[in-house]
């Protein structure tokens, strides 16, 4: 039995395949297409999951896709008849994206597009895809299911009871009140993009500190029902016309930051109140404000869902599953064991189509849970070497594997900043050690050389510490037991570093003494495994500095070529492509 998952139309589309109730292959567009949220037709993930599986379009059983479209529109009419008078366009400009994009019937345009039969196609609801994809990739025979983002078709918020191969919908909030959009409101206001710059937030965040929790309290409300209603009169969430909060932000704050503009900040792991200047900590207060009130209104969903369904194991999904602060504070103060789905946004919802039909429509045994999150494309050493050739780039081939990686270490020890480039790509928006810049953990400076240099990002952007799991407690505060599909081999949790080891890794540790931990597994990743342990016996700190393989505004690397683009266009020092090691002349 294949079944393909399909997300697309509005933001992070995407392909996933299931062949018996296997994950076989799952794969973002942005990945084939360069083009960062790419929201259009996934024909290149599409293609690359049936590559992958040696199949073609008509030896597909099922495809899915992701949403109610019509039932999504509904939404759209009536939101604009009850507050469309501000913007009487709003309609005409939906309808135009919507004829122009084929978004009317997305389900005809799939079976046009690849020749699949039209009684092949299928659609669920969008928060049902979100909850699927969370609880059939956990390893919990039970848990309470929770989604949250910005909105589906009408809603915005779920709390669900998962058993065996059935979910069970308990109570849900609709548009306008959103969790998702609440955050993205106050991102748009501090200057960042909405559906991109909101972990940008969560950085800024560390930086001040929340001194209008209060504000923000009185705007949304935490309902004895376990969810939540937002004042509407702050937001602008049915018919934005430009910006998704009203008048009455700025009258209540200030001036919004302008889009992008520098954040001054200072390193070296001074106290937050001293971090910043004084024009830029306005900013950072507020973010550390919506920071710690998200958190409270995620907690109190979670708390109830717990108290409702009498469960102890919990999941989530939905773009608001990608915050990691809020996700240590589930693990650490509600006492759950916690899955979070590692592509919790909109493209894992073409995996959770896809195991919606496997376990529910069908009802097939559930697939093993996800613990192993490389299910995009690989290339061969071949493919590489191919790669280089045509570009006249001489590398050094190492086909010994321990070899590798001592030339590996060689280069972070001498504060080399390294692209690392191996087997299959990530699922998810974390670089997991497969499409991953890397560099020394332990130099204070590294953290603005990788930000300013390589990256060139905001500097107060933190970088992940990816840690060999048995030591990683020795480092690092957060909530155990662990078992291989916990957030933090997801890199989807935040733990504090313990206050005696920040010297040993000035470079991962954030100026409010956290860090995004990013557990390894031997089992699940070997040789990402085996690069940090000799880097940990060569300098007793079996930690890297890790972040994602590309730079501000880009995808993630997927082919050699974009490794190789993404090598020119920055001042990394290092590429590790496969057996393939090229090194800058300057460097070596």
């Amino acid at each position: 039995m294949n079944i393909l998952g399909l997300s697309f139309d509005y933001h992070d589309s995407a392909a996933a395949l299931l062949c018996d109730g296997t994950i076989v292959a799952a794969g973002q567009e942005e990945r084939f297409s360069r083009r960062k949220h790419d929201a259009t037709f996934p024909d290149r993930a599409l293609a690359f999951c049936l590559e992958r599986a040696g199949l073609r379009a008509r030896d597909l059983d099922a495809v899915v896709f992701y949403e109610n479209t019509l039932e999504k529109l509904d939404r759209v009419v009536e939101s604009f008849c009850e507050t469309g008078d501000g913007y009487p366009e709003y309609l005409d400009y939906v309808a135009e994206s919507w004829v122009a994009g084929r978004k009317f019937d997305p389900l005809n345009h799939i079976a046009d597009r690849h020749g699949i039969p039209r009684d092949r196609i299928h659609a669920v609801s969008h928060h049902v895809s979100h909850a699927s994809s969370a609880f059939f990739c956990s390893p919990f025979a039970e848990a309470a299911v929770i989604t949250m983002d910005g909105v589906g078709e009408y809603e915005t918020t779920t709390v669900s009871v998962g058993r065996g191969n059935h979910i069970e919908k308990l109570c849900a909030t609709r548009l306008p009140d959103s969790l998702g959009l609440f955050y993205s409101a106050f991102t748009a206001f501090l200057g960042f993009e909405v559906n991109e710059g909101e972990y940008k937030v969560m950085g800024m965040a560390g930086f001040g500190k929340p001194i209008h929790a209060d504000a923000l309290r009185a705007i949304i409300d935490l309902t004895p029902d376990g969810l939540f209603r937002l004042d509407q009169s702050w937001f602008s969430f049915r018919c934005p016309r430009d910006l998704p909060y009203t008048p009455r932000m700025v009258e209540r704050f200030g001036p919004p930051r302008q889009h992008e503009s520098e954040f001054r900040c200072a390193t070296g792991g001074r106290p937050p109140a001293d971090a910043v200047e004084e024009s830029c900590g306005r900013y950072a207060d507020i973010a550390a404000s919506l920071q710690l009130v998200t958190e409270e209104a995620i907690l109190h969903i979670v708390a109830s869902a717990m108290k409702r369904t009498g469960l102890d194991t919990v999941c989530i999904a939905g773009g608001v599953g990608l915050n990691s602060l809020a996700n240590a504070r589930v693990q650490r103060e509600l006492g759950c064991r916690l899955f979070v789905q590692p592509a919790a946004g909109d493209a894992g919802s073409a995996l959770g189509a896809a195991l919606h039909h496997h376990c529910v429509t069908l009802g097939l045994p559930r697939p093993p849970p996800l613990v192993v999150p490389y299910l995009g494309a690989e290339h061969s050493d071949d493919a590489i070497k191919a790669e280089c050739d045509r570009h006249n780039l001489r590398t050094r081939h190492i086909p010994d594997r321990e070899a590798l990686i001592r030339a590996t270490v060689d280069l972070l020890e001498a504060g080399a900043v390294v692209g690392w480039m191996q087997g299959r790509g990530e699922w998810g928006p974390r670089a997991l050690g497969n499409r991953s810049i890397l560099a020394n953990p332990t130099r204070a400076d590294m953290q603005t050389i990788v930000n300013v240099k390589i990256k060139f990002r905001e500097p107060f952007r933190p970088f992940a510490p990816s840690v060999v799991a048995e030591r990683a407690a020795e480092f690092f505060e957060f909530a155990e037991p662990h078992s291989p599909s916990s957030p933090e081999h997801f890199m989807l949790a935040v733990g504090r570093v313990r206050p005696g080891q920040r010297a040993r890794v000035p470079a991962v540790a954030h100026v409010d003494g956290t860090a995004r931990v990013h557990l390894v597994r031997r089992d699940t990743a070997p040789l990402f495994y085996d690069l940090i342990t000799a880097f940990g016996e060569r300098t007793g700190v079996p930690v890297l500095l890790n972040t994602s393989f590309n730079l501000k505004g880009e995808a993630m690397v997927d082919r050699p070529w974009d490794a190789l683009e993404t090598f020119a266009w920055s001042e990394m020092d290092a590429l590790v492509m496969g057996h393939h090691l090229l090194i800058r002349e300057e460097f070596a």
